[in-house]
C-alpha cells in the first residue's frame, strides 16, 4: 500500500477524537472559504465548492458554520484573505513530501515550514522536485462494514479506477473529475463514504524498513499536519502495516 493510502487512514481515525475536532474543523472551514472566492458561492456551478461542502459534512461541521464560510469566501461577509501555497521537501530515508497550506502570510508560513523539515530531519526542496512523483486522484475511504464485491460494482460503474483493502476501510481512488460522481452512486446505494476528496496519490514508493526510520518520517508528516495553516500533507512512504498500526493509536 502507498504512503498515502496509509496516512489517509491513519488521519481518518484521528480525525475522529474530540480532541483533533477542533482543528478538523478550523482547517476544513478555511478550505470552504477559499473554495467560494476561487469558483462562488453557487456550488451547482462550483465543483471544488461542492467537494469542500460534502467534506465538512463528513466531518460533522455544523451547516450554519458552513454557510457562514461560504459567505465569507464569497465576499458577503468580511473575512482573512488566504492564498493557497505548496511546499516539497523530503523526509528521513528520501521519502517525497507535498505540503499544501492556505495562508494570510506567505513569509510566515514557509519560515515555519522549513524550520520544521529542518527540526525533524527533512528538507525543503525546490519547486517541482518531488511533485512528479505524485498525481492528483480523488479519494473516497468507505466503511469496511460493506461487502467489497458491491462497493466494487457500484463505483466501478461510476468512473472508479481501483479499490483498495486498508484494514478496517476500502479505499476508493477515481480522476478528480469523478469524484463527485461516485461518491454519488455510493450514496445512492446506500454505501455512503466516511470521507471523500481530492488528493496527491504516489506514482512511486519509498521503503522505509527501519522501524525508528519509519517513526521519524511518519513524527514529520504528523508535525507538518498539526501546523494550522497547513491543510494536506502528501507523502511516498511505504511502512509496514504494524507500525502504522501502532502509529494511528
Amino acid at each position: 500500500m502507498s504512503g498515502h493510502s496509509k496516512w489517509a487512514t491513519t488521519k481518518y481515525r484521528k480525525g475522529a477524537q474530540d480532541s483533533a475536532r477542533a482543528k478538523v474543523f478550523a482547517k476544513i472551514i478555511r478550505q470552504v472559504e477559499v473554495a467560494a472566492r476561487e469558483g462562488g458561492s453557487d456550488m451547482s456551478a462550483n465543483a471544488g465548492l461542492r467537494t469542500m461542502y460534502a467534506k465538512a459534512r463528513d466531518s460533522s461541521v455544523p451547516i450554519d458554520t458552513i454557510e457562514r464560510a461560504i459567505k465569507r469566501g464569497s465576499g458577503e461577509l468580511e473575512g482573512v484573505r488566504y492564498e493557497s501555497i505548496s511546499y516539497e521537501g523530503y523526509a528521513p530515508d528520501g521519502v517525497a513530501v507535498i505540503v499544501e497550506c492556505l495562508s494570510d502570510n506567505r513569509n510566515r508560513t514557509g519560515a515555519e515550514i522549513r524550520n520544521i523539515f529542518s527540526k525533524s530531519g527533512g528538507s525543503m526542496a525546490e519547486p517541482g522536485a518531488v511533485s512528479w512523483q505524485f498525481e492528483r486522484k480523488g479519494v473516497l475511504v468507505v466503511p469496511r462494514t460493506f461487502e467489497e464485491d458491491r462497493v466494487l460494482e457500484v463505483a466501478m460503474e461510476a468512473g472508479a479506477e481501483d479499490l483498495a483493502d486498508e484494514g478496517e476501510h476500502w479505499l476508493v481512488t477515481c480522476s478528480p473529475t469523478d469524484l463527485m460522481a461516485v461518491r454519488s452512486a455510493l450514496e445512492d446505494a446506500e454505501l455512503s463514504p466516511g470521507s471523500s476528496e481530492l488528493s496527491m496519490v504516489p506514482t512511486t514508493t519509498v521503503e522505509v524498513s527501519d522501524e525508528s526510520e519509519a517513526k521519524r518520517v511518519l513524527r514529520l508528516i504528523e508535525t507538518l499536519d498539526d501546523h494550522d495553516d497547513v491543510q494536506n500533507v502528501y507523502a511516498n512512504f511505504d511502512i509496514a502495516d504494524s507500525v502504522m498500526a501502532a502509529y494511528g493509536e
